[in-house]
């Protein structure tokens, strides 16, 4: 008695180089807003540009699912940055608090929102793209036990 399930896989490409570079982005975007308080604006907008072209990015690949993911890797690149920034602008001792509450608790925020740009975004691009053409075969294949392959 022998059978076998042949699964089709239905993603298109890895998201993990586009979410790298992403985080560099949103990186060098919250740097520039915690070291200038000249570039708030910029960053801002700047920052909402990047993370909605990435969202876009990931529901024309259909990676919609990177969307729970992106925000921690983007923290994980830029926690230390962000924090040294702090430090710059506002010296050792203050920068260092600062730094901690832009780390933790600024994180939420920061993070909510790319979560939640990100996966309006990819959805609105997701559902524009549609489903994309499907084949004749079925998603599944299973071969029976009278059934030779």
């Amino acid at each position: 008695m022998s059978f076998v399930i042949q699964i089709r896989q239905r993603a298109r490409g890895n998201a993990t180089r586009g979410m790298v570079a992403w985080a560099l982005v949103m990186t060098v975007v919250m740097c520039a807003w915690e070291v200038s308080p000249a570039w708030d604006g910029r960053a801002v907008v700047g920052g909402a540009v990047a993370t909605a072209l990435f969202g876009a990015y990931l529901g024309w690949q259909r990676r919609a699912a990177a969307v729970f993911v992106a925000p921690l890797v983007s923290w994980g690149v830029a926690w230390l940055p962000l924090w040294i920034s702090a430090v710059v602008r506002h010296g050792f001792v203050k920068g260092v608090f600062v730094g901690f509450f832009l780390v933790t608790v600024g994180w939420l925020l920061v993070g909510a929102m790319e979560f939640a740009t990100l996966g309006a975004a990819a959805l609105a691009v997701r559902s524009f793209r549609g489903g994309g053409p499907r084949d004749l075969e079925p998603d599944v294949v299973v071969f029976g036990p009278d059934e030779r392959f």
